[in-house]
């Protein structure tokens, strides 16, 4: 192995039994008995035993009673990650399967398993499996893992996935190495099993096809989670000159298009973006769509200061804030963008905003747009406030996974 390439994560003890205990500070056991899967460090009083990354371990009370089982990173501050709540239940194949079986059986049940879509097949936290998220393209699966235990367990739990939801390849993608610890590991997007495509992937949403670049697309590719939020929207959309900022791929402004708006601008900075929402336009032969590239916040600001208006603005710009530290720039951010394209909307005028910052609450984002009315004076009226797609479903017990704010309204 060459010397200056850092090693994957070893594998993992095959039984899947505890080979130490982490053992919490008084009075911060509650959460865990109430299933959030998060152990930081800061909650932690000692290790009991000496575990490597990636092994399993027991969280116990300073008192010694048993609260879960998960797995040990010394690297995070996220330093636990919770998967079983009985002693009797090893962190074993077994399990992965079960979880990875229920999740994709959900799919299944939501009507969203159609073999020429795209969807969600694991959703993290939502789906009890912390750190591993799955999207299907089609006949391809994109694997994100966001913990080191989980990069450690790749090899089994792609196994599983070939057997549960059988692809042509299932690619690594995403490795987000600076938020779980997994900082010096080797874990390059990679074709995991099977072969890449060779070329774009092409999905069905509803009656529109949409090429996909799975090799160097954002995320995993594709905004899996906005799906019904663009139909929510395209529902407004008949007659209108509809702007689309941050437009990605299209999916925004082709949904608007193939609804019946007059005509639509779709504008992100991404050149390789840009071109692949062309591609789509003239794929689904949507010629009311025009496509630019183009610095959002100038763009909005020349459209304003020309006099454009428009029935519609959507905006879906990339995530402002990683933590909380950066909330208060994210909300200026989101708060310039939203004053913009209000200034950009014919009275009656649709306003489409978005946020995926998880950081940033939903009623922050919400009092974000009470200053953008009161600096605007106009009214902004909240029609709907929505969330990601139902096959990226949140645990109750860990609302840190609502990440996604979509907000439909009308600005008199």
């Amino acid at each position: 192995m060459d010397p200056a390439v850092p090693p994957s994560p070893s594998p993992p003890a095959a039984d899947g039994l505890p080979t130490a205990t982490v053992v919490l500070k008084p009075k911060r056991a509650r959460p865990f008995f109430g299933r959030h899967p998060w152990v930081l460090d800061s909650a932690i009083a000692r290790l009991d035993g000496d575990p490597a990354a990636g092994d399993v371990v027991d969280l116990a009370t300073h008192e010694g009673r048993f609260v879960a089982r998960g797995l040990f990173n010394p690297h995070s501050r996220l330093r636990v990650r919770l998967y079983a709540f009985d002693p009797a239940q090893p962190l074993d194949g077994a399990l992965w399967e079960g979880r990875i079986a229920a999740a994709v059986a959900l799919r299944r049940r939501l009507g969203l398993d159609a073999t020429d879509g795209a969807v969600r097949l694991v959703n993290s936290e939502g789906d009890d499996l912390s750190g591993l998220v799955v999207d299907r393209y089609g006949d391809w699966l994109c694997v994100q893992v966001t913990a080191l235990a989980m990069a450690a367990r790749l090899e089994t739990l792609s196994g599983i996935l070939g057997t549960l939801a059988p692809a042509r390849g299932i690619l690594l993608r995403g490795a987000e190495r600076g938020l779980a610890g997994l900082e010096g590991l080797h874990l390059p997007d990679r074709v995991v099993r099977g072969q890449a495509p060779d070329g774009p992937v092409f999905v069905r949403e509803g009656n529109l096809r949409y090429g996909i670049d799975l090799a160097a697309g954002q995320k995993t590719g594709f905004y899996i989670d906005q799906r019904d939020n663009r139909h929510a929207a395209a529902r407004h959309a008949p007659g209108k000159r509809v702007l689309d900022m941050f437009c990605y791929s299209g999916g925004f402004a082709l949904t608007a298009a193939a609804a019946g708006a007059s005509a639509v601008l779709a504008v992100d900075s991404s050149a390789k973006a840009t071109a692949l929402a062309a591609a789509n336009a003239r794929l689904n032969g949507l010629a009311t769509v025009a496509v630019e590239t183009a610095d959002a916040f100038e763009r909005l600001a020349d459209l304003a200061g020309s006099g454009e208006r428009y029935g519609m603005v959507v905006l879906d710009p990339p995530k402002f804030a990683r933590s909380r530290a950066t909330v208060a720039d994210a909300l200026r951010a989101y708060h310039r963008i939203n004053r913009l394209a209000v200034d950009l909307l014919e009275p009656g005028g649709t306003l489409v905003t978005c946020s995926c910052s998880g950081a940033v609450g939903r009623d922050e984002f919400l009092t974000m747009l009470a200053g953008v009315a009161q600096q605007a004076r106009r009214s902004i009226q909240l029609l709907e406030v929505r969330g990601a797609a139902p096959d990226h479903p949140v645990s109750a017990s860990c609302l840190d996974g609502e990440y996604l704010t979509c907000v439909i309204a009308r600005v008199p």
